[in-house]
């Protein structure tokens, strides 16, 4: 039989079932329009739904760790070895959050994630009169080269790597990181870990950002200069969708707006020279982790795919290394509720499988008590007890793409990866994604999502279980507090240490920064003297800031 009569044959069939075997029964359908673009999927699935996308396995799956990466980045994936586990932790003092780093490490977390307070992410001291109250609260502060020795101390820095939520201050935070390292024997050029360093996102929906975005990219553009030559193991930015995703975007935006700040940010390197096929082989991605299992593995897929695109035929990546997707996944934060915490548990483990059947390399769980406050030592266990779960019970690593195939899949796969090139066709047509930013579209396209995505909870279209339906008394859970005398301990170090350090090296080192902000050098090798002459997280962003002046978001209506 041919493949057309095939195919004839099971459009004839599908149309008889619905019109008697289905006919039977009153199907209870989903709300329409919950998915991602307001798609509504179809009763069934078959084979003519891959037809119509014109699916063709040899080009659009190919094979594992060969272009075009939708099968993976690897190719044994998992069996080989499990993805890093990678608990985002950090709070209070560096010791305190040096203490934690050990203790998940003990239970068998296999990479470390550091969390920033939010004075560090907005490079403000500890004794800022800005940073009162906030000193050590969503992150761990650190003000200091002193600080980051705290925070690293007895670490093994030449056998982990290590990833730092930081985006305005990351060339400082990386400065503190590569500075630590080589006091303890370990140069740049063994280190391994990644930085945010992703501030157009910043502009979109987090908002830890300080310069204007220009000179901001600049500094992204001496980033990677520098790592290319002195820290060639680190990825220089962790591209994230995830915090889009926070504020209220779906899949298809959070693939598109990740990809075009990737694109955005190849062109600044680019401009400045650099080599796609070098750089490019130390770009990550960080996405989040989402309820709809089967859209959520699909959005990792048409990623992928879309990368590995965008590197060839727009860049002209050669290597298949530049043309490899590779990210980092947290599962979302926005899911977790107040109400019935321990059903986050749930929540988590469906995110967690979605992550690993996509193909992430690098995976954090939440803590189911995070909708309350900073995960207590026995949530950050579970969380990660969640993660071996999945790796050594479930037996989902044993296979490479284990729902390659699926009809639902590979045409989710696709949907997705359409919608998401229409947004970057327009974003082009805007000038790209400075312009589109500046000019407030992607902050529009997500708050419209976002209030869409409320509505439907409110009006229980879209069901949350313990919070619009089946709600009940729960039982309290122990919620983590932050000691307030932690902040004038760390105020007081932080001015001991500004008094005992060499006061005339620390100004010239600042003066060289400040000359080269108003130039066109590299600014890292000068951040790393400065940070060598114990210059401040505060006071190196002051001097970019009396340069650059700051940022004041300004939408166009």
């Amino acid at each position: 039989m041919s493949d057309d009569t095939k195919a004839k044959a099971y459009r004839e069939g599908r149309a008889r079932w619905r019109s008697t075997t289905a006919a039977k029964v009153k199907a209870a359908r989903p709300a329409p329009g919950l998915y991602a673009g307001g798609f509504d999927p179809p009763d069934l699935y078959g084979p003519d739904d891959l037809d119509a996308a014109d699916f063709d396995p040899a080009r659009d799956l190919g094979l594992p760790g060969e272009p075009p990466f939708t099968r993976g980045v690897q190719p044994d994936m998992y069996r080989g070895r499990f993805w890093t586990m990678r608990q985002y932790a950090g709070f209070g003092t560096a010791d305190e959050s040096n203490r934690r780093y050990h203790y998940l490490l003990a239970q068998g977390q296999t990479g470390l994630s550091v969390a920033f307070d939010l004075p560090t992410q907005m490079g403000h001291d500890s004794d800022s009169p800005l940073a009162k109250g906030e000193v050590g609260r969503t992150g761990v502060a650190v003000a200091s080269l002193d600080d980051m020795r705290r925070l690293l101390r007895g670490l093994p820095l030449d056998q982990i790597s290590t990833s730092m939520t930081i985006n305005a201050t990351a060339a400082i935070l990386l400065c503190f990181y590569v500075a630590v390292a080589e006091e303890n024997g370990v140069s740049g050029a063994e280190v391994r870990g990644t930085i945010q360093n992703d501030i157009l996102k910043e502009y979109i929906a987090r908002g830890t950002y300080i310069y204007p975005p220009r000179p901001s990219l600049r500094l992204i553009r001496d980033v990677l200069g520098f790592c290319e030559r002195e820290v060639p193991k680190w990825n220089t930015i962790s591209i994230s969708g995830y915090h889009m995703r926070e504020a209220g975007c779906d899949a298809i935006q959070e693939v598109a707006f990740t990809l075009a700040d990737g694109i955005a940010y190849v062109q600044t390197a680019l401009e400045a020279g650099l080599d796609v096929d070098k750089f490019g082989a130390q770009l990550s991605f960080f996405f989040n982790g989402h309820n709809n299992l089967l859209e959520e593995v699909a959005k990792f897929r048409a990623a992928r795919r879309m990368w590995s695109t965008i590197m060839a035929d727009r860049f002209g990546a050669k290597s298949a290394r530049a043309r490899a997707l590779r990210f980092h996944t947290q599962t979302a934060g926005v899911t977790l509720t107040a109400q019935q915490p321990i059903n986050n548990v749930v929540r988590v483990a469906l995110q967690a499988l979605a992550a690993v059947l996509g193909g992430t390399q690098s995976l954090h769980t939440n803590s189911f008590d995070e909708a309350l406050g900073l995960p207590t030592e026995q949530a950050a266990t579970i969380a990660l007890r969640t993660q071996q779960i999945v790796a050594h019970e479930s037996g989902v690593a044993d296979f490479v793409d284990a729902l390659a195939g699926s009809y639902v899949v590979e045409s989710m796969t696709k949907r997705i990866e359409d919608a998401a090139w229409a947004y970057i066709r327009r974003i082009d047509e805007m000038g790209g994604m400075v312009r589109a930013v500046e000019q407030g579209y992607v902050q529009r396209e997500i708050q419209a999502t976002a209030y869409q995505y409320q509505l439907d909870i409110e009006s229980e279209r879209r069901v949350v279980v313990g919070q619009n339906r089946f709600t009940s008394d729960s039982p309290e859970v122990p919620v983590m507090k932050i000691d307030p005398r932690i902040e004038a301990e760390q105020v007081d170090r932080l001015r001991a240490m500004r008094a005992a350090r060499d006061a005339t090296a620390h100004a010239a080192a600042l003066e060289k920064v400040e000359r080269a902000a108003r130039g066109d050098d590299n600014l890292l090798p000068l951040i790393l003297g400065a940070v060598k002459a114990e210059a401040t997280v505060g006071e190196i962003s002051d001097v970019l800031r009396s340069v650059w002046g700051e940022h004041v978001e300004t939408l166009t209506i």
